[in-house]
């Protein structure tokens, strides 16, 4: 369920921006479209949408993209590039200007809070990763619809506990108590 009012903008402080344009209903879910900007050089590691289909099209730049086990390809203006639901991938800016995409994920689910609270966490850090607390608490909680590849397994599965609890003793997780509950299929 839409927390916000469309167009909303998050930007993780290290060059990527994300502007939320609109939710589309539609037979699968919620199709969630926005626009992206990134920064030469940066872009997502390798991760996965377990429910959910991405996509992008070209406006302006070169992006740079890969599946897991597969080479690296590009992508100039009016060319479009998709991610399967469950296909690990990454994504980046290959140009030397600005990247500047359309896209959308299909069904939306919990991707913009989740993204949204990655790039608040990131910003928030000072560097273009969110602070190791925040992303164990939600990697482990939405962890049914989304996975970070680039984080070893034996971090995610024995650490990010060992955070989380940490965490929670803390305090540091009162931000997330509306959190959405994590889809499960």
């Amino acid at each position: 369920m839409p927390t916000h009012t469309y167009p909303h903008t998050i930007d993780n402080g290290a060059g990527e921006r994300l502007t939320f344009l609109r939710r589309v209903p539609g037979p699968r879910g919620d199709r969630l479209e926005g626009e992206n900007v990134v920064a030469p050089g940066f872009g997502p590691p390798m991760h996965v949408h377990h429910y959910q289909e991405e996509g992008f099209t070209v406006i302006e730049g070169r992006i740079g993209y890969q599946r897991l086990g597969e080479p690296e390809q590009f992508a100039g203006p009016g060319e479009s590039v998709t991610f399967k639901p469950g296909e690990v991938h990454r994504f980046w800016n290959a140009g030397d200007t600005d990247l500047r995409c359309t896209g959308y994920v299909e069904p939306a689910d919990n991707f913009e809070y989740f993204l949204g609270e990655i790039f608040a966490s990131a910003k928030r850090s000072g560097g273009p990763a969110p602070h190791p607390m925040d992303a164990a608490y939600l990697t482990r909680r939405y962890r049914s619809e989304f996975a970070m590849h680039a984080i070893p397994a034996a971090v995610q599965r024995f650490v990010f506990p060992v955070l989380v609890a940490i965490g929670t003793m803390l305090g540091r997780y009162a931000r997330y108590a509306d959190a959405p509950a994590p889809i499960r299929r």
